[in-house]
């Protein structure tokens, strides 16, 4: 693989100035896209262009998922803990002390002590990627799992489970739906940063009539990618690549790049 991936016409290799990061502003002020906007005196905004909104109780019953049914529960994110015991609380199940939770990160399974104490429960924990979390899963093959996830997932825990012949249920809990950016309809920025196929469907679907022009777009990962060119827009910086595993380091060498540095 080449640097940078640039699969458009070398013209639209033009100085950027602004990059628009579609996800919240991190917390963190070490942030790398704070460096990004410093060490290259451009500006970095940050708009999330997708939300989460949980799923009712009453549509989560036509599912006909009987929690109390399952031994362990596998959460992939926060929102996933968080609209898990939402449902619990509005369907008043009391989830039995000895349920097991396997978390995809520390992070994830640390969040739980919101709800539960951490200490008293049956916690596994993979360190960062499904694949990890999915070879401790298949060391309790007897358990019954449930899978709290959103409308739009990716297929590896399913497919996983599928193909290992282990119970698993899936329960949408909460959906992924485009955010309202009709204030951001007169602004203009050199470089969109995508990170989900959903952005690109919250792009369109808020401006129907966008016109790419000289707007740089950036995707990460493949799935984010082939989003980019089914909508018919041109993929100018691919991430991650071998020299730069972040969107903010494809970033830096397209910004290098672009802006003859």
């Amino acid at each position: 693989m080449s640097e940078i991936t640039v699969t458009a016409h070398p013209d639209r290799l033009t100085k950027v100035t602004s990059i628009l990061v579609t996800q919240a502003r991190p917390t963190d002020e070490k942030s790398p896209y704070f460096e990004l906007a410093r060490k290259y005196n451009i500006k970095v905004d940050f708009r999330p262009f997708i939300e989460i909104q949980g799923v009712s109780f009453k549509e989560f019953r036509k599912q006909k998922i009987n929690i109390l049914d399952h031994t362990a529960i596998i959460f992939t994110s926060r929102n996933a803990v968080d609209h898990f015991f939402r449902i619990c609380k509005e369907a008043r199940i009391e989830v039995p002390a000895d349920m097991k939770y396997f978390c995809i990160t520390e992070q994830t399974s640390n969040y739980l002590q919101k709800y539960i104490v951490i200490r008293k429960r049956k916690i596994f924990t993979g360190t960062k990627t499904a694949a990890e979390l999915l070879e401790l899963i298949k060391k309790h093959k007897t358990e019954k799992f449930l899978f709290p996830c959103s409308d739009k997932r990716t297929n590896d825990i399913p497919g996983f489970m599928g193909t290992n012949d282990l119970h698993l249920t899936e329960a949408v809990m909460y959906e992924t739906v485009s955010a309202d950016l009709s204030d951001l309809e007169d602004v203009y920025y050199d470089v969109l940063a995508f990170f989900s196929p959903s952005g690109i469907t919250s792009l369109l679907h808020n401006f129907p009539d966008f016109k790419q022009n000289k707007t740089r777009m950036a995707a990460f990962g493949p799935t984010t990618a082939k989003a980019v060119s089914d909508a018919g827009l041109i993929l100018d910086i691919q991430a991650p690549l071998p020299n730069a595993p972040s969107m903010t380091g494809a970033l830096e060498l397209y910004i290098k790049k672009a802006n003859g540095i």
